[in-house]
Parts: C-alpha cells; sequence; structure tokens
C-alpha cells in the first residue's frame, strides 16, 4: 500500500549523515522552512519523520537503511550512483524508497555551496516516492530530472568527469606551470580567469565553437614545444597530455568551418 505524502511542512524530514551534504542539505531545507531531524550520526535513527534521507558513502547506504528500516514511510539516498536497490532494507519494512542526488559540489567550508538552479536527479520506487522527490529538489530551487537505476553509472561518471576531473587537470596545470617559476597560489590566481571564460563560453557555445588554442588553429610546432616542456617538467603527466591532446584533436575536427 503506496505511503500517503504529506505536505513537507507537516512532519520532518530526517537527515542521516553528518558530512558536508547531510549538513548542507539540512541547513537549506530548514531555510525553507521545512523542519528537519538531524543531520544525525551514522547508526542513529530520527523520529517522527515523513521521510528520511540518508547522506553516508555509496557503501554504506544499503547498511544505513536497514538501521533505518520501519522508522518512516520514505526512505531515500543521495548517492548519484547508487541504484535505489540499495534501499531494499527499509523498502522491505514498508517504506518507499527515492533517490535525490543534486548535481552540485560540496567543498569543505568556507567554499560555498548554491543549490539554487543546479540539477537534481531524482527516481522513486513509487509515484509518491518520485512526487516526493522532485518536491524537496523544487523547494530547494533545484531543477529534477529523472534518472533511471540504468542510466545512474553512466550520469554520476560523466558529473565526475566534469567536476572531479576538472580539478584533476587544474591540478597538472599548477605543476607545470611550476617550469615557468609559478608557485601553485600563483598559477592557481593567473589560471583561473582563464578556467572561468572557458567554462562560460562552453556553456554558451558548446565545446566546438569554444575550442581555441594551438591544436584548433592547426599550430603543430607550439604543440611539440608544449609537450617537451611537459616531459621536462612533470614526465609522469606525458600520457594525460598525449591522451586530452588526442581529444582535443577530435574535438578541433568536429569544429563547423565559419
Amino acid at each position: 500500500m503506496q505511503a500517503r505524502l504529506n505536505r513537507l511542512t507537516d512532519a520532518p524530514v530526517g537527515v542521516v549523515g553528518a558530512g558536508r551534504l547531510g549538513g548542507a542539505l539540512a541547513a537549506a531545507l530548514r531555510a525553507e522552512g521545512i523542519p528537519v531531524e538531524g543531520p544525525m550520526g551514522r547508526g542513529e535513527v530520527p523520529a517522527g519523520c515523513q521521510a528520511i534521507l540518508l547522506c553516508v558513502p555509496d557503501s554504506e547506504t544499503e547498511a544505513a537503511a536497514q538501521t533505518v528500516a520501519g522508522a518512516a514511510p520514505f526512505v531515500g539516498h543521495v548517492s548519484g550512483a547508487t541504484p535505489l536497490a540499495a534501499l531494499e532494507p527499509a523498502i522491505r519494512r514498508g517504506a518507499e524508497g527515492f533517490g535525490l542526488h543534486p548535481l552540485q559540489t560540496f567543498a569543505p567550508a568556507p567554499a560555498s555551496v548554491e543549490l539554487a538552479g543546479a540539477g537534481c536527479a531524482v527516481a522513486g520506487s513509487s509515484p509518491a516516492a518520485l512526487a516526493l522527490a522532485r518536491e524537496l529538489a523544487l523547494v530547494l530551487g533545484m531543477e529534477p530530472f529523472e534518472i533511471d537505476d540504468d542510466g545512474r553509472a553512466a550520469y554520476h561518471a560523466a558529473a565526475s568527469m566534469a567536476s572531479n576531473f576538472l580539478l584533476a587537470l587544474e591540478a597538472a596545470a599548477e605543476r607545470v606551470a611550476g617550469a615557468a617559476g609559478l608557485d601553485e597560489e600563483e598559477a592557481r590566481a593567473l589560471l583561473a580567469p582563464l578556467v572561468r571564460t572557458t567554462v562560460e563560453n562552453w556553456i554558451a557555445l558548446g565545446p566546438e565553437l569554444a575550442l581555441t588554442g594551438p591544436v584548433a588553429r592547426g599550430d603543430e610546432q607550439t604543440v611539440r614545444a608544449q609537450r617537451a616542456a611537459v616531459e621536462a617538467a612533470a614526465p609522469d603527466l606525458l600520457p594525460v597530455f598525449d591522451s586530452l591532446l588526442s581529444e582535443t584533436r577530435s574535438l578541433a575536427g568536429r569544429r563547423v568551418p565559419a
């Protein structure tokens, strides 16, 4: 029998997991007038809630669902890659499962977190559970979109490539900049406007039209000089450089002539 979805202000939302994401979601929900229990530590069970949101590492989702089984009519997780099947221990006890994954990064304080305008992947084991996930996303100002279990790994891989891998690339750029006499903080400050403009151009134009630089203009002499500089400064980064060079050449090949 499907659980009844109350208004979000009728009963608290429990948050389990006091890490970055759990703390940020609890604070954001409270700011919108939603009563919240938590964030509680792992192993604790919020009481009197219409929904419990598990903000725990992916590998601990199933165990956390077992801990809160029977405590609320709706139990959800915030993992991008984990299927709803991980909530099965709670579902077997009568809960309806849902997924709520903010497509946003949650860095340590004092970094800010902006949920408004961010995408939010939602899923539900029932229409009521999906409706709850959508409502939670909307009340926080996010844009909900549905992802089924079959697509979750690809969706999460895309998110990691766009965010986590970008940071790995910028860290590599900082290292190579050291060969030009720039320390990490100097390199970061000088490269930041370039990175911001590149991202904004990608958003506005797409990758093909936003692409600039020696590969885009066919300047192989400069590319060879760059490769030699990377080899001298950080030879372990050469495979990364070569792989990205290959991808950039493919991207340049897809450019539409002006």
